[in-house]
């Protein structure tokens, strides 16, 4: 276990996964995934811990696999049950750079937080504050300068551009649609 200088903890981190309970008397932990691109355990050496009160340490992947749809983690250092406890409820996190790179028309539901959404007329609509999704087109919600919240499917015949440098995206919304 490492504990990390300033600049390793700002670093930008994306979740993998969260350790729910320990799992055998050799230090395992089993972690729900949180990740759609299970595979990159195939080329992960090291996770950054992140603990239920913010801390942030450098940890040795030394073994992993799967259960069921689950993932089961084996750090160095973690070598017996007692040891593996005091990781149960962490998360788990590689660095921003080591995502897997989607197409150019996907995003990740944290690149689009915290986006602002304007109407092709120019008018400010407010700020991503979250993606909702309802088993068919996925809904940006967003939060005007007043708290209140507007659904905005993620059509294409509504969502124009978005622009994740710039962090803005353009919608033309049908008429009614941010009424409701």
């Amino acid at each position: 276990m490492k504990e990390l200088s300033g600049e390793e903890s700002a670093e930008e981190l994306i979740t993998v996964a969260r350790a729910t309970k320990t799992r055998g008397l050799k230090g395992e932990l089993v972690a729900d995934l949180l990740t759609d691109f299970p595979e990159r355990f195939e080329t992960v050496s090291r996770v950054f811990g992140i603990g239920p009160k913010g801390e942030r340490q450098e940890l040795e992947l030394e073994n992993y696999w799967f259960q069921n749809d689950r993932v089961v983690l084996k750090f160095s250092g973690y070598d017996n049950v007692d040891s593996a406890k005091a990781l149960v409820g962490f998360t788990f996190a590689l660095p921003e750079e080591e995502r897997v790179e989607l197409p150019d028309d996907e995003f990740y539901d944290w690149e689009l937080e915290g986006c602002l959404v304007e109407t092709n007329a120019g008018s400010s609509v407010g700020k991503v504050s979250r993606i909702l999704r309802t088993g068919g087109v996925e809904l940006l919600v967003v939060e005007d300068a007043d708290r209140s919240e507007h659904l905005i499917p993620m059509a294409e015949s509504i969502v124009v551009s978005i622009d994740i440098s710039s962090k803005r995206i353009l919608i033309d919304p049908p008429e009614g649609l941010l009424d409701l």
